[in-house]
């Protein structure tokens, strides 16, 4: 019987994958104890098995969060999130894929790389920016606006880039269109003499340590922890929370511990959840399966409140608070550093679209007339 989707010679990177998890994996069941997407497929091994032989499409992989938590369980130290990051991209290169379900991420993607609203502000002798991301400025630009004056006060010349670091086409397999479009931002940060990149996003660091050819990526949290924590002494918040730690960062212990003892020097009680920094789960927004499998999302979002217990949710990734407030109560840790008498007292507000745009755009008007002034 002939397949459709059995790979063909110049696919050898693919292969040499699959070829490799389907040796090796042991079949244990650990990876998919928690993974509605595995216990549907199968394990790994018996998925490479079925991609190599074309029992099943490549279509399959864009199911998975890519939160690389299999990775962090596997006994055999197999790269299982690799394996369908590389099947999503050859399902795009090959035409097997359509990226019709996807045109609201990447139109968000597109428009925040677009001229109305990206904007680099990087000042003559600037070594250093603070590169935001999409979702923060656009849901909590006092906090965004708050963090960049703060960090103006320690380091000289501080500059700013509104743009997009283009993860949701890396994660949806365009890597021939990623590549050409975060390199054209490195360049121009490099070219500019930056050397140092400030993230607030989870998404962004990841894209920045892998991608970033020699830039140095650091985040607010690291940085905050090292310069001092705001009103940590005048505001205690006294409340119970537990923390949620973004996947992109389950291999950075270095952030989960500034993100705790920022935590704790603001007042608020941590609750610890069983899966947690290294293991922890997706939010549910990962790998843009919202868009073709829902309630996978929605069942690492329940995982996820669930352990919770019922306490407000912290974290330090505004995808994922967006995300989880759907389920939970669920805060910024940037929002309890600069604002916390709001966040006690259930008075911060964030901003939902389609008004995030908007947001956007008064916060580079803000970051225009500061860094051109």
């Amino acid at each position: 019987m002939k397949h459709r989707h059995t790979f063909s010679g110049k696919n050898d990177s693919l292969r040499t994958i699959l070829f490799m998890n389907a040796a090796n994996c042991t079949d244990c069941g650990a990876c998919a104890r928690h993974c509605s997407f595995l216990k549907q497929y199968g394990v790994p091994g018996q998925i490479a098995r079925d991609l190599l032989s074309g029992q099943i499409s490549k279509r399959m992989a864009f199911e998975c969060s890519l939160c690389g938590l299999c990775d962090s369980v596997c006994p055999a130290h197999l790269s299982l999130a690799n394996m369908f990051l590389a099947t999503r991209r050859q399902g795009i290169e090959t035409g097997e894929v359509s990226l019709n379900p996807y045109r609201a991420i990447l139109g968000y993607e597109k428009r925040g790389h677009s001229r109305l609203f990206s904007f680099h502000g990087i000042p003559d002798q600037c070594d250093t920016v603070f590169f935001p991301g999409c979702t923060l400025p656009g849901t909590r630009p006092k906090t965004t606006w708050a963090f960049f004056q703060y960090l103006s006060q320690y380091i000289e010349n501080l500059g700013v880039v509104l743009d997009c670091c283009h993860k949701p086409s890396h994660d949806l397999g365009r890597q021939g269109y990623f590549k050409q479009k975060f390199g054209e931002i490195v360049d121009h940060l490099k070219g500019k003499g930056v050397r140092r990149v400030v993230v607030a996003c989870p998404n962004c660091h990841k894209v920045f340590r892998i991608y970033g050819r020699g830039l140095e990526v650091v985040t607010a949290y690291e940085l905050i922890r090292t310069l001092g924590v705001v009103g940590s002494s005048s505001t205690p918040l006294d409340m119970n929370v537990t923390i949620h730690d973004p996947c992109p960062l389950r291999e950075e212990p270095a952030i989960h511990d500034s993100v705790r003892t920022i935590a704790g020097h603001m007042g608020v009680r941590i609750k610890e959840r069983r899966n947690r920094e290294k293991q922890t789960f997706c939010c549910g927004e990962g790998g843009s399966v919202p868009f073709v499998k829902p309630e996978f999302a929605m069942n690492w979002a329940r995982k996820s409140t669930e352990q919770g217990k019922g306490n407000t949710i912290l974290t330090y990734c505004a995808g994922c608070a967006g995300f989880l407030s759907k389920h939970n109560n669920a805060i910024h840790l940037l929002d309890i550093v600069f604002f916390p008498k709001a966040v006690r007292t259930g008075t911060f507000k964030t901003t939902r679209p389609p008004f995030t745009y908007m947001q956007r755009l008064l916060l580079k008007r803000k970051f225009k007339k500061r860094l051109e002034e």
